[in-house]
C-alpha cells in the first residue's frame, strides 16, 4: 500500500467514524431532548452531517467509479431534501399551534391557551 492510498483510506475511515458518532449523538439526542422543537433540532442537524460524513467516506473508499457518482447523487438529494423536510415538519407543527417553550414562557405568566409540547413537562 503506497502513501497516498494509506492517506485515502485513513481518511475515508475518519469520515465514516465521523458520520457514524454524528448520528449516534443525534438519535441520543431524539430521546433525550424535552420537547418537539429541540428534537427537531437533534434529528435534523445531526443526522444530515452524519449522513453526509458517511456518503464521503464510502465515496473514498469505493474510488473513482460509478459507484461514486451515484454516491454523490444520493448526498445531493440528501443535501437538499433533509433540511427542506424539516423546514416542512417545523411550519406545519408552527401552524398547528405548537409553539416553542420561550414563547409560551413570554407570554401571560405561563397562562397561556396555546399547545404545547406535552411530553416536555413529563420528562
Amino acid at each position: 500500500m503506497s502513501g497516498m492510498e494509506l492517506v485515502v483510506e485513513t481518511l475515508s475511515w475518519v469520515f465514516i467514524l465521523s458520520g457514524s458518532f454524528f448520528s449516534i449523538v443525534g438519535a441520543v439526542g431524539i430521546l433525550r431532548f424535552p420537547d418537539f422543537w429541540s428534537r427537531l433540532h437533534a434529528a435534523s442537524i445531526s443526522d444530515s452531517a452524519g449522513v453526509i460524513l458517511l456518503l464521503l467516506g464510502m465515496a473514498m473508499q469505493a474510488g473513482w467509479t460509478l459507484i461514486t457518482v451515484k454516491l454523490f447523487i444520493i448526498l445531493a438529494f440528501l443535501f437538499i431534501t433533509g433540511p427542506t423536510s424539516t423546514h416542512a415538519v417545523a411550519n406545519a407543527a408552527l401552524v398547528s399551534g405548537l409553539k416553542p417553550r420561550s414563547a409560551v414562557k413570554s407570554g401571560t405568566k405561563g397562562k397561556s391557551e396555546d399547545k404545547t409540547d406535552d411530553k416536555a413537562d413529563t420528562a
